[in-house]
């Protein structure tokens, strides 16, 4: 499944919800969406905390798909279109230099 297809879902979910109507209690703004962002990453890291490996590798799969399905809506919502921002990324990475002594 590519990108806009995923995002496509993610976003008749939240309309599902109702969460992009005008009064919605949990209104899908950038800030807000980073803030939830950040939230699931750290509900990520949780899973390593004194320890290498996730005990359950099941819900760190589940939380890595509410990164994915948050970081989809962040980008598709503030206009970013995020497969062309990754190309260009891993193109501007190619060209640095890390650990060089």
């Amino acid at each position: 499944m590519q990108i806009a297809e995923l995002t496509e879902k993610m976003h008749a979910f939240v309309r599902s919800k109702g969460w992009y109507e005008a009064q919605s209690k949990r209104p899908q703004t950038p800030r807000n969406l980073a803030i939830s962002l950040s939230l699931e990453v750290a509900e990520a890291l949780e899973h390593f905390q004194w320890q290498e490996q996730a005990a359950d590798p099941q819900e760190l799969a589940s939380e890595l798909a509410d990164i994915t399905l948050y970081l989809l809506q962040l980008a598709s919502v503030s206009g970013i279109d995020l497969e062309a921002a990754v190309l260009k990324k891993l193109e501007v990475n190619a060209g640095r230099v890390w650990d060089e002594e």
